[in-house]
């Protein structure tokens, strides 16, 4: 305010839209400007990006280097295993969240050239008899173990760099539980600093600033929209849908979990 300035533009670190992923940081920002008044700039959103060629083509060449590591006879018979954030089922059930996964994964898989390929889940919190995603990544990996598989490869595509939670989670949980199977597993890294992603944020502010610009996507699914709508990954929290009867006994968890989730924003240190 200071500064002068009058409107600026936020990037969220999440491709993905869900309330903790999308809407979360939407009431945060209104939250901000409500304690500096009426001179607060106005913040903008950039639009999620799941489907960007930028974010896509700079997963796909992560995957291609991790197998590249491997021998040609392990290329051909190593699973690949898409990562990303768990979340409650009662969360996914009114978000796009699982649907935008499977088109990114469908993405990469493609511009990889890997045929055949899975997603699972990590991060998981909250009480057991809480309904999440799944599987669970290191389940998973059980049950590829017990069916003879030797070596994977696990791509966390619900993540944009190697922050603590996915070096935590994969790289000393899942790393540690592949050490007792005798599985050799093989991360391949984030998106971070590579070029096609750095490329696509500059993208994504040059086209919110010109509407005639063009708005890049793969797949099906469009360009995401600008704005969000109302009804746009609710929470239970501050909206207008109440839970159904059946969902009473488990309404106090959910609205645990999403507010640890709000906290940890869904990419910060266990």
């Amino acid at each position: 305010m200071s500064d002068g300035v009058r409107r600026a533009l936020a990037f969220v670190t999440s491709a993905f839209s869900s309330y903790s992923s999308c809407r979360q940081y939407l009431e945060d920002i209104e939250k901000a400007r409500a304690v500096v008044g009426v001179h607060a700039p106005q913040v903008d959103k950039l639009r999620v990006f799941y489907n960007h060629p930028g974010f896509v083509h700079a997963n796909a060449a992560k995957v291609r280097a991790a197998y590249a590591s491997l021998s040609r006879l392990e290329q051909e018979s190593t699973p690949l295993i898409f990562s990303a954030h768990s979340i409650p089922r009662a969360m996914a059930d009114r978000c796009d969240y699982v649907s935008q996964l499977q088109e990114t994964a469908t993405l990469v898989a493609q511009v990889a050239h890997r045929e055949s390929w899975e997603i699972a889940y990590q991060s998981r919190s909250g009480p057991p008899t809480q309904p999440w995603l799944e599987p669970g990544i290191e389940e998973r990996v059980e049950q590829l173990a017990e069916e003879g598989v030797q070596s994977i490869v696990v791509s966390p595509i619900g993540f944009v760099s190697d922050h603590m939670e996915v070096v935590f989670d994969l790289d000393t949980e899942l790393q540690s539980k592949c050490g007792e199977l005798g599985v050799n597993l093989v991360r391949a890294g984030t998106v971070g600093t590579h070029p096609k992603f750095v490329s696509m944020i500059r993208e994504l502010v040059l086209e919110r600033l010109d509407e005639s610009a063009e708005r890049r996507f793969l797949g099906t699914q469009g360009a995401g929209h600008d704005y969000c709508p109302v009804d746009c990954c609710p929470g239970y929290q501050g909206t207008s849908r109440q839970p159904e009867a059946a969902d009473g006994e488990i309404e106090a968890d959910v609205l645990g979990i999403i507010e640890e989730l709000s906290k940890r924003k869904m990419v910060s240190p266990r």
